[in-house]
């Protein structure tokens, strides 16, 4: 059975795509079969080597796409997959680009706003304000805090935008502190440095984030966020990292260096179709009632499904913000049962 990975191996992302590639082939040793076989197949980075790529592998024969990793080329590779019937489990994290037999597996906002939302109503909150750029990103996470305090049994007291270019990050602060909304939760649509110094100038312009909790998604997964005191203790939800630590141990003994971050979503596209192809079945094909079992897998970012819509769902954990990394208040689910789903 062959399944083909579309990765930039060549151009200005080709030591991402090589990475990549070196993940998807540890699950290949992992878990593949002797009646598997991946196609990689380089992009260059482009659009057109995308489509270029898809075409070929479907001509030697691949019944799944793993990849491409940017939006721009997924959207060249869907209609080729499309025309073909053949599926695809994108490593783009642009939710837009799911359905018609294309899989989003990258990290998007909506289930780690759901979660954590739904972990701080646990804790008591129930009136947040949502403090979000003018971009795709920010009307993603700004929705989800609707739906999820709606769901939950809370409100969205306020919602401030700001010009994403914005440099001086007290006007948005003082945008929240000074709207006169007593807030218990607030949630920052932005990770890294922009989040840290939202979360200092949110205490510099008066909010008390020991009593209003601040939350943020998943693109707080990362080291040395906790060095802004103004974020410790500050909650967000992402994939449990003990897996991946297990992983990235073992890419780097194996590789001699450290994998990026996205490189667990080759791992688990690889493995998915690994196990699959072990399924008894017609040779060649991936049944897409497979794909969209209701139970999903267990990759090393955790439990996830592929929902019939093509986008991907997470069972996360909840973890805080301290200033030696990330610490779990609350597990992830071990089935999407416990999940109430």
């Amino acid at each position: 059975m062959k399944v083909a990975i579309l990765l930039p191996l060549s151009g200005s992302s080709a030591a991402i795509g090589q990475a990549m590639l070196e993940s998807a082939q540890m699950a290949l040793f992992d878990l593949a079969g002797d009646r598997f076989e991946l196609l990689p197949r380089d992009t260059k980075g482009t659009p057109s080597g995308a489509a270029d790529a898809a075409r070929q592998a479907i001509a030697e024969g691949a019944s799944l796409i793993l990849g491409p990793l940017f939006a721009a080329d997924v959207a060249a590779v869907k209609p080729v997959a499309q025309t073909a019937g053949v599926d695809v489990l994108a490593f783009t994290n642009d939710w837009t680009q799911a359905g018609n037999g294309t899989y989003v597996l990258g990290f998007v906002p909506a289930d780690q706003v759901s979660r954590v939302v739904g972990f701080a109503r646990s804790r008591g909150a129930t009136r947040y304000v949502a403090l979000a750029p003018r971009t795709a990103y920010g009307d993603a996470v700004v929705n989800a805090v609707q739906a999820a305090s709606r769901q939950f049994g809370g409100q969205v007291a306020q919602v401030e935008r700001y010009d994403p270019a914005v440099t001086d990050l007290a006007q948005p602060a003082r945008q929240v502190t000074q709207a006169g909304v007593q807030p218990q939760a607030v949630m920052l649509a932005e990770g890294g440095p922009r989040a840290q110094g939202l979360a200092a100038a949110l205490a510099a312009n008066g909010l008390n984030t020991q009593q209003v909790k601040l939350l943020g998604t998943g693109l707080w997964d990362e080291p040395g966020l906790g060095q802004e005191p103004a974020l410790a203790g500050a909650w967000f939800a992402a994939p449990a990292p003990q897996a991946r630590a297990d992983f990235e141990a073992r890419f780097e003994k194996t590789y001699g260096r450290k994998p990026p971050r996205i490189a667990t979503l080759s791992y688990d596209a690889t493995a998915i179709a690994a196990v699959l192809a072990k399924m008894p079945g017609p040779a060649g094909r991936f049944d897409r009632a497979a794909l969209n079992n209701p139970n999903g897998f267990e990759g090393i970012d955790g439990l996830f499904r592929l929902r019939a819509d093509g986008v991907v769902e997470r069972g996360l954990a909840v973890l805080e913000v301290t200033p030696t990394g990330p610490r779990v208040l609350d597990p992830a689910p071990s089935s999407f049962e416990l999940l109430g789903q």
